[in-house]
């Protein structure tokens, strides 16, 4: 089997990191949490549950992403597989095994974990994170002959392929940045349908009006970005 790494940012997630890194398959070598600035006991319960715990003070949810990436590269053990997943419950981290699938059978480099329709809990995503994602798979798809129907938080990529992306966003627009490099870069990919729930705790970001619309300006910024850059 392959090194598989999960990173997964969370910011005040006591309740449910537990259930999440419980919940995660054991092919997994390390489950890396990094607390985004955590007031509650998500440190103590994430470590308590097994998880590599780091801290990243800047608030963001790309700066965490980036924090945990930098922790990888500082491995003697290379990863093979990262996967990203949220730390809020709303993913269900045994179908892990089937997001990386597909990167196991040397079909793609990237994977998406889909919520699609028809396995999504009622009222686990607001209108606005549902006209979001429509709005900027339409656009993808028009601009970029994309093939993305989600931007799920739920994926996974080739080490050595994440590398080549560069990554860079440090908010919001981390999801779609990786996804439009990807097809920059005539990265192979696919989508897996997954299942998902209602998250445990408020969101930070479709939860209040701020964070929402500062999340749409951020995602509609990348896909204009690329959309005109040659």
């Amino acid at each position: 089997m392959p090194h598989i790494k999960v990173i997964i940012p969370a910011y005040n997630e006591a309740d449910s990191i537990p259930l999440v890194i419980g919940d995660i398959p054991a092919l997994v070598n390390e489950i890396i949490v990094v607390s985004n600035n955590s007031t509650d006991a998500t440190v103590e319960n994430a470590r308590n549950a097994g998880a590599t715990v780091l801290s990243e003070s800047r608030k963001g949810y790309g700066y965490a992403c980036l924090k945990g990436m930098a922790y990888v590269a500082e491995q003697n053990e290379k990863a093979d597989i990262i996967v990203f997943l949220d730390g809020d419950y709303s993913d269900y981290p045994e179908e892990l095994t089937k997001i990386i699938q597909p990167i196991l059978d040397n079909k793609v480099d990237f994977v998406i974990g889909a919520r699609v329709k028809t396995l999504r809990e009622k009222g686990s995503m607001t209108i606005p994170q549902i006209f979001g994602n429509w709005l900027a798979t339409t656009l993808m798809r028009f601009m970029f002959k994309s093939k993305f129907t989600d931007l799920g938080p739920f994926r996974a990529i080739k080490y050595t392929k994440l590398l080549d992306l560069n990554m860079e966003d440090k908010t919001y627009g981390w999801t779609v940045e990786m996804q439009l490099k990807v097809l920059k870069q005539k990265i192979s990919y696919t989508e897996i349908p997954v299942n998902y729930r209602n998250r445990i705790g408020v969101s930070k970001v479709s939860g209040t009006v701020k964070g929402a619309v500062f999340a749409g300006f951020k995602i509609l910024g990348w896909i204009f970005k690329y959309g005109f850059k040659k």
